[in-house]
């Protein structure tokens, strides 16, 4: 066998197509759009970077087969926020074989060596958190957009390595019209009935003012968790922008206390539903397919993507009134045929989070899990530590 670090067209593309043979015949595998991969590695398309950096590599057979592919990264934003230096590992696809898997990741290792690193997190994302992030461990069904989905084998390949287990990334499920209890109900209806709270759903002839709410909201209730960086009017510009062409405006509700924004509560229709017609490629064909499918309403699942309340207002029950403002529009609007709702993932550092999703009758769904492996073998693993 031979590691191959990626440098031509020719090896990117195969960076792209070795899944599709991989996944050949699995029926739960959506195979993600090529434009979304490529744009993780195109330098001039990936903010990271500007301050970061990544290599990828394809191991083959003597026969010049491809056996597995995998990317190292550094982002020197975050790099140095744990006790060691720390880069990351992701794109990891491999047969189940635990001498090529070693050959990815050693090669991942001595790249992130090279570069001072100390330890590598994986599979995680060049990029943001909400995408590519974490090992599947249950429930290998259908993947969410943008949500890594790998067999069974991959956690015995990673372990054996010697990664261990960072924290778990759980994925919470309810059903739109499942009922909450009448003791958060109460406690929702309340603050519909206090003048002092006001509700609204996003509007796009108002996106704008939205991005600048959601920054707000962000920033004071993100910024303080590990490895969170303060989010910039760009950045929260952008993000609206490329959500807009997907946004449904009636399930992304904010919240006001006197005026000032204190909360939101982001969904989007659950792409993969959508996309799983195209075959990873969104091309004018598959354009046409994604319209008429999303016409035909194939898509029952809306997924939680982001979710936040300022501290101040925090336990105040804003999470119930938000769930109960999405699923009274859902069910009051004879043209929403949205069935099931799952949320972006919640790690386990954060119990807080968790408990909210519990209240509004949320279960775990699917589990991930961000694996660590230390390069210095002898000293002493620490997991994820739990924000209070």
């Amino acid at each position: 066998m031979r590691l191959l670090e990626v440098v031509s067209p020719a090896q990117a593309q195969e960076f792209l197509r070795f899944p599709v043979r991989l996944y050949a015949g699995d029926p739960n595998y959506v195979r993600p759009l090529n434009q979304d991969i490529k744009g993780i590695f195109d330098r001039n398309k990936n903010k990271y970077f500007t301050h970061g950096d990544l290599a990828r590599w394809l191991v083959v057979n003597e026969s010049g087969q491809t056996l597995g592919r995998v990317a190292a990264f550094v982002n020197e934003r975050t790099a140095n926020t744990f006790a060691q230096p720390t880069g990351g590992m992701g794109f990891f696809e491999c047969i189940n074989s635990q001498e090529a898997a070693n050959m990815l990741l050693d090669g991942c290792r001595a790249w992130l060596t090279d570069r001072g690193m100390e330890a590598m997190d994986g599979p995680i994302n060049f990029g943001d958190r909400d995408q590519w992030w974490g090992l599947l461990l249950d429930n290998f069904g259908p993947p969410l957009y943008c949500q890594n989905y790998n067999p069974p084998y991959y956690q015995r390949l990673l372990e054996t390595y010697g990664f261990e287990l960072y924290f778990n990334q759980y994925t919470y499920f309810r059903k739109v019209a499942d009922p909450i209890s009448p003791e958060y109900q109460e406690k929702a209806a309340a603050l519909f009935t206090n003048s002092e709270y006001s509700f609204e759903h996003l509007r796009l002839n108002n996106l704008a003012k939205y991005a600048e709410d959601f920054r707000q909201v962000y920033n004071k209730a993100w910024v303080k968790h590990d490895g969170v960086k303060e989010m910039s009017p760009e950045q929260s510009a952008h993000i609206m922008k490329k959500l807009r062409p997907i946004i449904d405006e009636r399930v992304c509700w904010f919240g006001y206390y006197r005026g000032e924004v204190v909360g939101f509560f982001i969904s989007l229709p659950e792409l993969n539903e959508l996309f799983k017609y195209v075959n990873g490629n969104l091309n004018w064909l598959g354009k046409l397919k994604f319209a008429w499918y999303r016409w035909r309403g194939a898509v029952r699942t809306l997924t939680g993507i982001a979710f936040g309340i300022v501290p101040e207002h925090q336990r105040k029950g804003l999470e119930m009134a938000f769930v109960l403002a999405v699923s009274k529009m859902v069910q009051d609007t004879t043209k929403v045929n949205y069935e099931d709702f799952v949320m972006n993932w919640i790690g386990d550092f954060n119990p807080k989070m968790m408990r909210i999703a519990e209240t509004i009758n949320g279960r775990i769904w699917r589990t991930h899990a961000t694996y660590r492996y230390l390069f210095d073998r002898d000293k002493p693993f620490e997991r994820a530590p739990v924000i209070e």
